[in-house]
């Protein structure tokens, strides 16, 4: 899928775009600079010596600095693009400790320390410099042959855009909430309430759709002419895409595959994540941040949304998009997708863990001639471990929360018996995605319960 050329025809095929790409950050970064000190909001960072750093200046540098590396982008020549290349060492040691244990850990790391600091990162030079920086990376990136046939594939594309959309409206929405928070502890009212002026839908809101709508069909075109649309030869049963891959928005449930059986990925988490968001208005009993942005005042409904969503839904997606490759087989961001690639797999249930390796006999097997209630004594026999394990999970660590933690003992108190245990399960389910996903990757468990004669796994 990478093409056939040596890497100088493909720098040199790429050096064009590159070019631009670093033209239209100086610019960007030069607009933001020239806006900055016109509107007189320009603000000291740090000092080095005699200089002032203020925000003008430092996005200056910025532009002068992508200004300087976009000539030797679009030489072309492996000599000078080097000098805007990731380096080498770089992505042998990325590719090397990359797997989705790192990947997936390293997703919620970063999640928490954004969390635990926001107060820092919605800071807009901050925010500002991170976009820099993530733009940085990858033009560092598009000149390896695998991570740009990777981006640039026009079913990504796309997705790419959205990963920075995403992370600018994470941003907005947490910015807002910060300064509410730090207005109500004030004693100040929410912006929104400060800030409530109504608007008549005619004109103001519909002259902004139209001109909303004509510039979104006007970047719509221009994609269109300016990508191929991704369309494959005709379906055949006898040659089969390698990886064959559902849409983004879908790539989540085909990663809980991995994980679970059909019926329980396909079918049964999702009719359960569609039941949870049905119950949140009779579980939620908190009246706080009602119409407006707060983190402060909802911080568990916030944390469990944020965990939900990105760590189990984006994270998975980005996975299934960009380091998912043949065969399903994980791959560095600067990995070839090899086809070739043999990923040793040995899986083992629960029940075979705990009854032949552990005990070191075999496993319960009901005798010859045995009735069908007989068989399926021993079925429940032989998958004990896991069952009780799995009712042990959703059945004592709900009271468990209630003695041992504070924060539960108050949510029990506000929700009664009924509320707080649907609450509570509803949780550990979703808890239990990421417990099994480390399981597989850290001691190959296949499932807590293989009831295979009746495809019950789970």
């Amino acid at each position: 899928m990478h093409g056939h050329v040596d890497q100088a025809t493909f720098l040199y095929q790429i050096s064009g775009f590159l070019g631009y790409y670093y033209l239209a950050l100086a610019a960007m970064n030069g607009i933001a600079a020239l806006a900055i000190w016109r509107g007189g909001r320009a603000k000291t960072l740090f000092r080095v010596g005699p200089v002032v750093f203020t925000n003008a200046l430092l996005w200056t540098v910025v532009a002068f600095f992508f200004l300087l590396m976009a000539p030797l982008a679009m030489s072309g020549s492996p000599e000078l693009m080097k000098w805007v290349s990731m380096p080498d060492s770089f992505k042998d040691a990325a590719d090397a400790v990359m797997g989705p244990v790192l990947y997936s850990a390293g997703s919620f790391i970063i999640l928490v320390i954004l969390f635990i600091f926001r107060r820092f990162f919605v800071k807009t030079w901050v925010a500002w410099l991170a976009l820099n920086l993530a733009f940085l990376f990858m033009g560092l990136s598009m000149t390896d042959p695998d991570f740009a046939a990777i981006v640039t594939k026009p079913d990504n594309v796309p997705i790419v855009g959205l990963i920075f959309l995403l992370g600018f409206f994470t941003w907005l929405a947490t910015a807002k909430a910060v300064k509410n928070d730090e207005r109500i502890e004030r004693g100040e009212p929410p912006l929104e309430a400060v800030d409530n002026e109504k608007i008549l839908v005619w004109p103001d809101l519909v002259y902004t759709e139209l001109i909303c709508m004509i510039a979104l069909t006007a970047v719509l075109l221009l994609w269109g002419i300016a990508l191929q649309a991704p369309l494959e030869e005709p379906a055949s049963s006898v040659k089969t895409p390698n990886p064959s891959k559902a849409p983004w928005y879908f790539l989540g449930l085909q990663e809980m595959l991995v994980y679970y059986d059909p019926w329980m990925a396909g079918v049964v988490l999702p009719s359960i994540v569609i039941v949870g968001l049905m119950a949140i208005p009779y579980l939620d009993f908190n009246r706080k941040g009602n119409g407006y942005y707060t983190i402060n005042e909802r911080k568990f409904a916030y944390l469990v949304f944020q965990f939900g969503f990105l760590v189990l839904w984006v994270t998975l997606i980005v996975m299934g998009t960009f380091l998912r490759g043949p065969n399903w087989n994980f791959f560095g961001f600067y990995e070839t997708w090899d086809a070739h690639k043999v990923v040793p797999m040995n899986n083992v249930d629960l029940s075979e863990y705990f009854w032949i390796r552990w005990l070191g006999m075999a496993m319960p097997k009901a005798p010859e001639g045995s009735g069908a209630g007989m068989e399926f004594l021993y079925i429940l026999l032989r998958e004990a471990p896991g069952i009780l394990l799995l009712l042990g999970y959703f059945t004592l660590v709900p009271p468990a929360l209630v003695l041992y933690s504070k924060f539960f003992r108050g949510l029990y108190r506000h929700m009664g018996l009924i509320r707080y245990m649907v609450m509570a399960n509803l949780l550990l389910l979703m808890g239990l995605l990421p417990i099994k996903m480390v399981c597989r990757w850290s001691f190959d468990l296949k499932y807590f319960i293989a009831i295979k004669e009746y495809f019950l796994n789970f």
